[in-house]
């Protein structure tokens, strides 16, 4: 059976080496999209189950007053919480973004956010370094910073009082983070608010719960609090948090969906087109295969073998070629899509479209040379 389908493969070469190549196209495209949506909604499965986020009803643009964030605290079931803003940052100009976040009760930062690992020595210098910052690993590999680096830090959003907008930062300490993005900056809430004009805001604020099982409770809790007020809450889980920041660039998931099953469905056309000319140049040889003793049984099995195959090889070489190119993709764009990669799961779903475009491409031609009759052949030749 092996000879067989290698002999058929080869038999019209141009042919056979243009199928494969709409297939590893077809396939690269789809290894690109899919590390495309992993890096923009990527995070919401890394969000963690036992926090909330809680921001302005309106958006989460829209600031809330700085004494909310000891009121929440209150709130029975919450375990700690901080606040954050969004600082706009970049770095000497607006092409190099930094995601940076001033943070108002640092001291529960660590405990917020568990997965960040600092050294404590670092950690206890930041507590106590007003213009200090914490920046991530990643940041710190792309940008060449160390510990110990004075670091201009301007702001998109923030301007000061005497009409500038950088803030002298000094690098205290570097984070890790085994599950998620390392491409970070925070640094204390005072020394940001002490020279802007519209001070004591805050962007959001993340809490983490005693039990996860109470989430809905303390998210109702939270917002009757300020219901009314002339800024009301909106409490979700960290998941839909993310989930909602994602959505405001689009539904990713259906333009992803979308794009998938165009390419998949027109590589289904030429492969089926490639295979059904394949089947019908060799219609005599199907007659003699059946004389000799093939069952149509097995020489259906041969032409789906064959469908499957040649799906196989461009498809495997399709996602190889697309995990190397989204590689030099993410190396480039590491700063603003920091989690740009092939995820595993949509290995996986190579493996089951190339499965399902296989059969799909050798179903007709299969039937057709299931249908066959030994005299209908031996006559066509």
């Amino acid at each position: 059976m092996w000879s067989l389908l290698w002999a058929n493969l080869g038999r019209k070469r141009s042919r056979m080496i243009l199928t494969l190549a709409s297939i590893t196209v077809a396939f690269i495209l789809f290894s690109l999209v899919e590390a495309l949506q992993y890096a923009l909604v990527g995070g919401v499965d890394l969000a963690g189950q036992d926090r909330l986020m809680s921001m302005h009803k309106v958006s989460f643009t829209q600031p809330l007053p700085r004494n909310y964030l000891e009121r929440v605290r209150a709130v029975e079931g919450v375990r700690s919480a901080i606040s954050l803003n969004w600082f706009g940052g970049y770095y000497k100009d607006e092409r190099t973004q930094v995601f940076s976040y001033p943070v108002l009760g640092e001291e529960a930062l660590h405990d917020v956010y568990p997965e960040i690992v600092v050294d404590p020595v670092q950690m206890n210098s930041w507590m106590t370094e007003r213009t200090g910052a914490l920046i991530g690993r990643a940041m710190a590999d792309t940008m060449g910073w160390k510990v110990g680096d004075v670091i201009p830090i301007r702001s998109a959003i923030y301007f000061k009082k005497d009409g500038t907008n950088t803030w002298d930062m000094k690098i205290i300490g570097i984070f890790d983070n085994p599950n998620g993005d390392t491409n970070g900056l925070y640094f204390h809430f005072d020394y940001f608010n002490e020279s802007i004009l519209n001070q004591d805001n805050i962007g959001w604020i993340g809490l983490r719960l005693k039990d996860k099982n109470q989430a809905a409770q303390v998210a109702a809790k939270i917002d009757s609090m300020f219901a009314n007020s002339s800024a009301e809450t909106k409490t979700s889980t960290e998941k839909a948090f993310v989930q909602s920041f994602a959505n405001q660039m689009g539904n990713i998931s259906s333009i992803v969906t979308v794009i998938v099953v165009a390419v998949f469905f027109t590589m289904l056309l030429v492969t089926a087109n490639s295979m059904a000319q394949s089947v019908r140049e060799r219609t005599s040889e199907i007659g003699v295969m059946k004389t000799l003793g093939f069952s149509s049984a097995r020489v259906t099995g041969l032409v789906l073998a064959e469908s499957l195959l040649i799906t196989f090889i461009g498809g495997l070489l399709g996602m190889l070629l697309g995990t190397l190119a989204v590689k030099g993709v993410a190396h480039a764009v590491k700063q603003f899509l920091p989690l740009m990669s092939v995820p595993p799961s949509a290995y996986v779903l190579g493996l089951i479209c190339m499965t399902i475009l296989g059969v799909l491409s050798g179903a007709l031609p299969g039937w057709q040379a299931w249908q066959l009759r030994i005299t209908d052949a031996l006559r066509r030749s």
